[in-house]
This record gives structure tokens, C-alpha cells and sequence, in this order.
């Protein structure tokens, strides 16, 4: 690093649980964001501005009005655009030395097979629960983290699925694919416009703690947040030794 990135990303360096070698981990990493809406907002601009040398960001949505309540990498000028231009417009301005891949496509398992390999960390910012099923069978395949955040009207969820952990569960052991979900949206249900940003932070920082190496420490945890008292919760969740996705779990891969 030159002494003008030593500048930047000096408030890092100065944590001992960081410091220059967990910056540069995070200079090296590859961290995959899965929806440009209002948690991949939040995520994608604390870790643009954190260091992560490569970001790539994957949405087929285009910035509406209604969006910019909530969504704030998107401005007014960029409605009608499509919303992975804009949000690497705003990452681009926040962190020029991150690469940044605008991805316009609705995910689906033949791209996320290809992708992965060269992922470090995904981070699931959608809100389509088969969606999420497909995001999750391609990260347990590969052995790649997921952080899955939710947040709908004043209620929001965080969890990290790691099945590279022992006894971890996937995000089909908690919620299984077969579930009965009702498939709530923002312009029926509404949304507390700081509740995406809360737990879309959240996200980016349980993806820094991954590329730090921390994994152990956040998998099989459930967290929600409600928004109206500002409380935390934890739940622990484990591994459904029945699980169709990831009960024949691959060994653990090494760092790309």
C-alpha cells in the first residue's frame, strides 16, 4: 500500500484485530452482492469504502421512485436507470480503488455455479424466498459463506450460513425449501427506510469478519431486529442432519 491508501483505510489499520495484513485480506477478497435494493445498498457502500478490492453486484431491477426512501445508493437524477449502474456509480464515488462488476441479471444456478469459484463471501440482499433457495444450494456446493439478511415493515433478520463449519447449518436448515412462505413485498408492506440500512450494514460487517477469518464465531446464529423497541435477539440454529441441500455437504474449499 502507498502512504495515500495507508491514509485512507488508517482507522482499520489501527484495530489490532485488523491492522495491515486483515486490510490487505481485504484488498485480495472478492465479495459477491446478490441485490441492489436497500440491504445491498447499505452493504455494498461499507464495504466499498472498507477496502474489499472486488465487489461484484448482480440485480435485473431498475431504480424507481418509490425506491429512494430507503435505497441509498440510487438518486433521483438515476430513476428509470438500471440499479446495478447506478449503485457502482455511487461505490465508484465512495472508493475508486475497488474494482466494481454491475452484473444485470436475475441470478440463477447455472450463473452462480460459474461465479462462485472465485467468490470469497456472498452476501444475499434479495427478497425472493426461491431466490434465496437458489443462492443457498450454490453456496453450500461451493463452500462459500452466505450472509443472508431480511427486513420488512419494522422487522429485520441477519444470519451467516457456513456449512465450511462443522455442525453449521444452511440457510435450507432453518428455512426449508418446501416452506409455506408468503412472499410479502415493500410496496404492499412498507418498510422502515433505516431497518435496510441497519441490517444491510450488519451484512457487510459479518462479510469482514468472514474475510477476517471469524466464521466460527457467527455461524449458526440468527439475529433479528425489532425496529420499533431498537432490540436485538439471538437464536441459536442448527444443522437438519435430514437437510435435502446440504446434508451430503462438500469438503471445505481453500481461499481462492
Amino acid at each position: 500500500m502507498d502512504d495515500t491508501t495507508l491514509l485512507r483505510y488508517s482507522r482499520h489499520i489501527l484495530l489490532d484485530e485488523i491492522g495491515i495484513a486483515g486490510q490487505e485480506r481485504f484488498r485480495q477478497a472478492h465479495v459477491l452482492v446478490i441485490g441492489a435494493g436497500g440491504l445491498g445498498c447499505a452493504a455494498s457502500l461499507y464495504l466499498a469504502a472498507s477496502g474489499v478490492g472486488r465487489l461484484t453486484l448482480v440485480d435485473d431491477d431498475v431504480v424507481d421512485l418509490t425506491n429512494l426512501q430507503r435505497q441509498i445508493a440510487h438518486t433521483t437524477d438515476r430513476v428509470g436507470q438500471k440499479k446495478v449502474a447506478s449503485a457502482a456509480a455511487a461505490l465508484h464515488a465512495v472508493n475508486p480503488l475497488v474494482q466494481i462488476q454491475a452484473v444485470d441479471l436475475r441470478v440463477n444456478a447455472d450463473w452462480l455455479d460459474q461465479q462462485l469459484p472465485n467468490v470469497n463471501v456472498v452476501l444475499d440482499c434479495t427478497d425472493h424466498f426461491a431466490i434465496r433457495q437458489t443462492i443457498n444450494a450454490a453456496c453450500v456446493r461451493h463452500a462459500k459463506p452466505l450472509v443472508s439478511g431480511a427486513a420488512l415493515r419494522f422487522d429485520g433478520q441477519l444470519a451467516l450460513y457456513d456449512t465450511a463449519q462443522p455442525d453449521a447449518p444452511c440457510y435450507a436448515c432453518v428455512f426449508p425449501a418446501d416452506s409455506d412462505v408468503r412472499e410479502d413485498a415493500c410496496s404492499t408492506m412498507g418498510v422502515l427506510a433505516p431497518l435496510v440500512g441497519m441490517v444491510g450494514t450488519a451484512q457487510a460487517a459479518d462479510a469482514l469478519l468472514v474475510l477476517l477469518g471469524h466464521s466460527g464465531r457467527l455461524a449458526g446464529r440468527l439475529r433479528t431486529i425489532d425496529a420499533c423497541s431498537m432490540a436485538w435477539s439471538e437464536f441459536r440454529v442448527s444443522r437438519d442432519p435430514a437437510c435435502p441441500v446440504c446434508r451430503s455437504r462438500s469438503r471445505p474449499l481453500d481461499w481462492p
